[in-house]
């Protein structure tokens, strides 16, 4: 190692707001922002990295959850000419911290080769019965089933009552493995060390990724949660605020206060109109799996992390729809510790937020197989339930769930209907129909899309070039009011139902490996005529 500089940043002023610079000299390679020890009631760390200009070149926040930043040299910014990184500690005073805690280390890239880690292999899965469900309630740790992780495509195929289910398949394989390898070969050549598993994000909008959640709040604004992107890593800039208005995006993370969700994919965000509050419930990363449930109030932008009474599973690539005030979670996956795999879900669990607690509900009629990876969408009291996958098996059926009966029966659909899919893209586009777009069917993404009208059960495929160009599969697809370049406040009344419609699509990943950060528009009224 050529060098090694470590500098504390603890101030004796004991007093809220507390803040901190250190220079950073031009020959600086890497740099590791770090805390530890007990958070006691501080909320966040926000951290800014400016060049020699006082330009914000980058910026990113450590939490509780969050507790390690990096930044490299030529791939984050620039700074030949030294950098200024600040520190400001947010909720919360200093005076229980240590004095001798070091916050931050600056070390320059070591003189050896490290090869960049092997893509992950996860064996088969199989099913389990409810009650062995509710025996890993409380186990956060497992196999994950998550797509890019597995070694091997396998044919969707039916299987019998003896058939067990086969190895996962990969998403993304082919360029992912050239990508590692050039990477490593790279890495070798150049004698520097591999990056740390995290990413550099564009300061005009989000970098690519799949598995994230776009959430619709307001007739202008729309908030982007989480993620993963290339070599399987997390999303370094989880949090984006994007403004409809004139499609512009702001970074997020530092905006509200308290303790943000950890990095992870395949949650749900939901948004409920009437509390104006974002509910992020479950997803996974790497093998750490979550049942919590965090809350961002869009009204003061502070997180809250719920404290829930009642039993629910970790889950992830599940479906969550809000009814009348209460979250309805149906399918996904769940942990179940080494040696075993992991399994899909069949059940429903329901959250009250008033009373900050999960129960299940008694569900009559014909159930779904236990699947993750599917669409769920609320029309009408009535939540339709569409693909998803429980390895080997890709779906194409659909079910819909009474909410006033709470009874499952089979959607009997006409007309030109999907192939079997998971991790595709759905959209309510009015009263009595939604969009299926994209997704995954066990060897390729997709790119193919259809409507399906509720009050006539039938389906329709759609030919647009702009949906059907580019195979998608983990992206975000919303319905927004077509905004006006003037006039639009913050406190503009809510639109008539009838108002001009917008969907808008970003994200995913495609056949090659590639990882989306575009976002492209297209009138909704163009896919019902």
């Amino acid at each position: 190692m050529r060098g090694l500089c470590s500098s504390s940043f603890i101030s004796h002023n004991r007093r809220e707001g507390w803040q901190s610079s250190i220079k950073i000299q031009p020959s600086v390679q890497l740099m590791v922002l770090f805390a530890r020890g007990d958070w006691g009631k501080r909320d966040s760390v926000s951290v800014e990295l400016a060049d020699e200009r006082n330009i914000p070149i980058n910026m990113g926040k450590l939490t509780p959850f969050n507790k390690c930043l990096s930044w490299e040299s030529g791939e984050d910014g620039v700074w030949s000419s030294g950098a200024t990184l600040t520190v400001k500690l947010i909720g919360g005073t200093t005076e229980l911290l240590d004095p001798g805690l070091t916050l931050s280390q600056m070390e320059c890239t070591p003189e050896c080769i490290h090869a960049v880690p092997a893509l992950r292999e996860c064996p088969g899965k199989r099913k389990r019965s409810q009650g062995e469900e509710e025996e890993e309630v409380n186990e956060g740790r497992g196999k994950e089933n998550i797509c890019p992780n597995a070694s091997e495509k396998v044919t969707p195929q039916r299987r019998s009552k003896n058939n067990h289910h086969g190895g996962q398949t990969r998403l993304f394989s082919q360029k992912e493995e050239h990508t590692a390898t050039s990477s490593s070969q790279s890495h070798k050549a150049k004698g520097k060390q591999a990056k740390t598993p995290s990413q550099t994000a564009p300061l005009d909008k989000p970098s690519g990724r799949w598995g994230q959640t776009l959430c619709p709040i307001d007739p202008q604004t729309a908030i982007l949660i989480g993620g993963q992107g290339a070599r399987m890593q997390f999303c370094k800039d989880p949090i984006w605020k994007l403004c409809t208005e004139d499609l512009s995006w702001v970074p997020a993370e530092t905006l509200a206060e308290g303790p943000t969700p950890e990095a992870r994919i395949g949650h749900t965000a939901t948004y409920d109109p009437e509390s104006k509050r974002i509910f992020v419930f479950g997803g996974s990363k790497h093998k750490k799996w979550f049942n919590d449930v965090h809350i961002l109030d869009t009204q003061t932008w502070r997180w809250t992390l719920v404290e829930a009474q009642g039993k629910v599973p970790p889950l992830a690539y599940h479906s969550c729809s809000m009814f009348r005030g209460e979250l309805f979670v149906f399918g996904g996956v769940f942990p179940r510790p080494h040696p075993e795999p992991d399994g899909c879900s069949d059940s429903i669990y329901i959250f009250n937020p008033e009373m900050a607690i999960w129960y299940q509900p008694i569900v009559n009629g014909e159930k779904p197989a236990p699947r993750s990876g599917h669409s769920a969408c609320v029309m009408q009291g009535r939540i339709f339930v569409f693909g998803g996958w429980d390895t080997p098996v890709c779906f194409n059926d659909m079910f819909v769930l009474d909410l006033g009966l709470m009874e499952f029966s089979v959607v009997k659909a006409s007309g030109t209907a999907p192939s079997p899919r998971s991790w595709h893209g759905c959209a309510v586009l009015s009263d009595c129909s939604f969009l299926i777009h994209g997704g995954y069917n066990g060897n390729n993404a997709l790119s193919d899309a259809f409507v399906f009208n509720t009050d006539t059960s039938c389906w329709s495929s759609l030919a647009f070039p702009q949906l059907n160009s580019v195979p998608r599969a983990g992206h975000s697809i919303i319905t927004m009011p077509t905004t006006c370049k003037q006039g639009c406040t913050d406190e503009q009344e809510e639109l008539p139902e009838s108002a001009p419609q917008t969907l808008l699509v970003f994200g995913g990943g495609d056949n090659e490996g590639s990882f989306f950060s575009d976002l492209f528009t297209m009138p909704v009224e163009e896919l019902r005529d």
